[in-house]
């Protein structure tokens, strides 16, 4: 069984910034997945520092309205990976699922945090590059032309152990095939 994992799509994220593309991806996606009855799973980071903009309980650490009303299962974490001191894998095996799709934000922490853990608790991990979102840059980094998404997707596919694919390509790949 698959599921998709929409990874931290809250007020405090994405406000930051202009995500019109990759709420449109991920919200083709989630449709895509309801439509197969398979699980979409949010997860959503919870702060306990009031200066963060992912505070609990604060506006900010709100499901965006943009999606907020597709969370059927919604996973509270307070860390980058969404495995860590969180029920997302016993929801997993709950569900028998043993591979996971990633969207979300941010592509180059909870993202790719999650899709690394996910692996070495032995699940099939697909991580759908153009579909995952950043609020930083290659000045956040200082350095110049870093084009973050495309960056970590390519470690990702470089391991040979997470598959890694643009929107396009996942269409090409899984919507033909109904298995998604």
């Amino acid at each position: 069984m698959k599921a998709l994992l929409v990874i931290d799509v809250q007020n405090g994220i994405v406000n930051l910034g202009d995500f019109e593309e990759e709420l449109s991806l991920m919200e083709n996606i989630i449709k895509d997945f309801k439509e197969a009855n398979m699980p979409v799973i949010f997860m959503k980071h919870l702060d306990d520092e009031e200066e963060s903009g992912l505070y609990k309980n604060s506006i900010g650490s709100e499901l965006h309205n943009s999606l907020k009303d597709y969370a059927e299962y919604v996973i509270e974490k307070q860390t980058p990976s969404s495995f860590y001191n969180t029920e997302l894998q016993g929801t997993l095996e709950k569900l028998g699922v043993d591979h996971v799709f990633i969207t979300g934000f941010n592509t180059e922490f909870c993202c790719l945090f999650t899709a690394i853990a996910a692996f070495d608790r032995g699940y099939t991990v697909t991580f759908i590059e153009n579909a995952t979102g950043t609020v930083n840059t290659d000045e956040t980094y200082e350095m110049p032309g870093l084009d973050i998404k495309d960056f970590v997707g390519t470690v990702l596919h470089w391991s040979n152990a997470i598959e890694v694919l643009a929107y396009e390509e996942y269409v090409e790949e899984y919507k033909p095939k109904n298995i998604i």
